[in-house]
C-alpha cells in the first residue's frame, strides 16, 4: 500500500519518510511542473466571453449616457485627454491644464499611459479614453471569468466573473471617468490568476508592468512577489527558481515605488518635491503604531470600507494569502489624513476588485475537501448576491432610471460654445467644457496662476468650479487676471466666451 506525502514521491507504508530513509537525490529532485490548465471546450468557452461582453455593454452604455448628459465629475478626464493628445503628437507628457508646460510625470508616475497616444491619434476625443477604460474593465472580467470557469466550472465561474464585473469599485471608477488605474485591472487579474494556477513565470511577467501604472502600485507588486515566493516555496517541490522569481518581483516593485517617489516625481515636479507627500506620514505612524492601527478603522467611514471589501469577497476571501496583496492600497488610504481616500467612492477601490475576487477564487479552491467546503461552494453565488445588493444607489442603477435619460437642457449651447473656439486656439476654461475643448484647442485651467494670456476664455456661470460665485463681467475678470483686453463674443444660457483683443 502506498501513502502520498506532501508533494513527495509515494513511499511504502511503515517506512519512515525521513532523510535517512530517502536517497539524497530524491530530496533535491523538484516536483514535476504543474501541467497547464485544460483548455475550455464546448459551451464553457462561451461563458467568459459572455460575461466580458455583458460587462462591456453595461459600462459602455453608462459612459455614453454620461457623455450624453455632459457630466464632468472632475478635471481628471481633461487632464488625461490632454496627456493622450500630447503623446499622440510626440510632445511627451505635457499637460497645460496642470500649469503651462507642466510635465504630468511630475504629478503621478504612470509611464504606461504612453499607450494612449496611438489610440488617441486614431480617435481624438475624450470619449476615446472612456471607451478604453470600459474595454480594460471588460477584458479583466473576461480573464477573471476564464480562470474561474477553468477551476470551478461554468456556473460558479460565471457568478464570480459577474460579481467582479458588477463590483462597487469598478462602478465607482467608471462613473468618475478615466484614470490610470484602469490599466492595472487586466494585469492584476492575469498575474493573480496565473499565480492560482501555479504558472509562476506568467504571474511575474503580468505583474511587473503594474509598477508603471502608478507610484504606489509598485508596493502592491512587491507584496504580490512575496506571496508568489511563499507559495512557490511550499508548492514548487524544492525548485528554487520560482521562489527567486517571486523575490525578484518583490525587489522590482519596491524599487520602482522608491525610485518614483524619491527621484522621478520630485525631479519632474515644478517645485522639486512629490506633490502628494503630505497624504501619508509614515514617520508619524511608526512613532505611534497603536494609534496608527486604530486609525485604520476609525472613523466609521474607514470601517465601512473594510467591511464592504470583505463582503465583496464573501468573507472567505481571508482564507487566501492572495488577499494580502490588497493591503498596501487599503493601508495607505486609511492612514492618510485626506478623508477623500477613506470611502468607497471614486476610483480608489478599483485595484482592490481584481485582487479580492481572484483571492476569493483561490480561497474556494483551498476550501475543497475541508470542513468548510460547503461554504466554499456557495461563495461565488454569495459574492454575486453581494454585488447585486450593492447596485442600488450606484452608477449602474441609472441604466433603469428614466430620469437619467433626460438630456442636458443646455446641450446645444454647450456644443455651440465648443464650436466657437477655433481649432488650435489657446483657451482657459473651468470644468464644464474642459475635456470637450481639449481635442480642438490648447487648454489651460482658469484656476492656475502664471499661465500666459489665452486667446479665449470660456466660463460657465453655473459651473461647480466657482462655488456659487462666478464672475459677473467675464471680460473684465479676464483682463484683471491675464493683463490683456477681452471682449465678449458669446453669452448664452450662462455660458460666456470672451476673445482677447490683440
Amino acid at each position: 500500500m502506498a501513502v502520498l506525502s506532501d508533494g513527495a514521491a509515494p513511499v511504502r507504508a511503515g517506512r519512515p519518510a525521513t532523510e535517512e530513509a530517502m536517497p539524497a537525490t530524491a530530496l533535491r529532485r523538484p516536483a514535476a511542473p504543474t501541467p497547464p490548465p485544460a483548455p475550455l471546450t464546448g459551451r464553457a468557452r462561451l461563458v467568459p466571453l459572455g460575461v466580458g461582453l455583458l460587462v462591456l455593454v453595461l459600462y459602455l452604455w453608462w459612459s455614453l449616457l454620461q457623455w450624453h448628459r455632459w457630466e464632468v465629475p472632475s478635471w481628471d478626464l481633461g487632464i488625461f485627454t490632454q496627456l493622450a493628445k500630447s503623446y499622440a503628437a510626440g510632445d511627451g507628457p505635457l499637460v497645460h491644464i496642470k500649469g503651462h508646460g507642466a510635465n504630468l510625470l511630475g504629478d503621478h508616475f504612470h509611464p504606461i499611459l504612453v499607450l494612449l497616444g496611438p489610440v488617441y491619434a486614431l480617435f481624438p476625443s475624450a470619449l476615446t479614453l472612456l471607451v478604453v477604460q470600459d474595454l480594460l474593465v471588460a477584458v479583466s472580467a473576461w480573464a477573471l471569468t476564464r480562470f474561474a470557469v477553468r477551476a470551478l466550472g461554468a456556473a460558479p465561474g460565471a457568478a464570480l466573473g459577474l460579481a467582479y464585473g458588477l463590483s462597487f469599485g469598478l462602478q465607482a471608477a467608471v462613473s468618475v471617468q478615466f484614470h490610470e488605474v484602469a490599466f492595472a485591472l487586466p494585469l492584476l487579474v492575469l498575474a493573480l490568476g496565473s499565480l492560482v494556477e501555479r504558472r509562476w513565470t506568467a504571474a511575474a511577467l503580468w505583474a511587473a508592468p503594474v509598477a508603471f501604472v502608478k507610484e504606489d502600485l509598485g508596493v502592491t507588486v512587491a507584496v504580490l512577489g512575496l506571496v508568489l515566493a511563499g507559495r512557490a516555496h511550499r508548492e514548487a517541490g524544492g525548485d528554487r527558481r520560482p521562489v527567486l522569481l517571486g523575490l525578484g518581483l518583490a525587489v522590482w516593485g519596491a524599487a520602482w515605488s522608491v525610485l518614483a517617489v524619491a527621484v522621478v516625481l520630485p525631479a519632474l515636479s515644478p517645485d522639486g518635491r512629490f506633490a502628494y507627500a503630505d497624504r501619508l506620514d509614515l514617520a508619524a505612524a511608526a512613532a505611534d503604531p497603536v494609534g496608527a492601527l486604530v486609525s485604520l478603522v476609525v472613523p466609521g467611514q474607514k470601517a465601512l470600507t473594510w467591511l464592504t471589501v470583505l463582503a465583496v469577497g464573501a468573507v472567505v476571501v481571508v482564507r487566501s494569502p492572495l488577499a494580502l496583496v490588497a493591503l498596501p492600497t487599503l493601508v495607505w488610504r486609511m492612514l492618510s489624513p485626506d478623508h477623500g481616500y477613506w470611502g468607497t467612492g471614486w476610483h480608489y477601490s478599483a485595484v482592490l476588485m481584481p485582487i479580492v475576487l481572484v483571492a476569493l477564487l483561490d480561497a474556494v479552491l483551498r476550501l475543497r475537501g475541508g470542513r468548510l467546503r460547503r461554504l466554499g461552494r456557495a461563495a461565488p453565488a454569495l459574492a454575486l448576491v453581494v454585488a447585486l445588493l450593492l447596485v442600488p444607489g450606484r452608477p449602474l442603477a441609472d441604466l433603469v432610471d428614466p430620469a437619467a435619460y433626460r438630456p442636458d437642457p443646455r446641450a446645444e449651447a454647450k456644443a455651440a460654445v465648443v464650436a466657437a473656439v477655433p481649432e488650435g486656439a489657446s483657451v482657459a476654461t473651468d470644468l464644464t467644457l474642459l475635456h470637450h475643448l481639449v481635442p480642438r484647442a490648447q487648454v489651460h485651467w482658469l484656476g492656475n496662476g502664471g499661465d500666459p494670456a489665452p486667446e479665449y476664455v470660456v466660463v460657465d456661470r453655473l459651473g461647480t468650479a466657482w462655488g456659487g460665485n462666478p464672475p459677473g463681467d467675464v471680460a473684465d475678470w479676464s483682463r484683471q487676471r491675464y493683463g490683456a483686453g477681452y471682449a465678449v463674443v458669446r453669452d448664452e444660457k450662462h455660458l460666456v466666451v470672451v476673445r482677447r483683443r490683440d
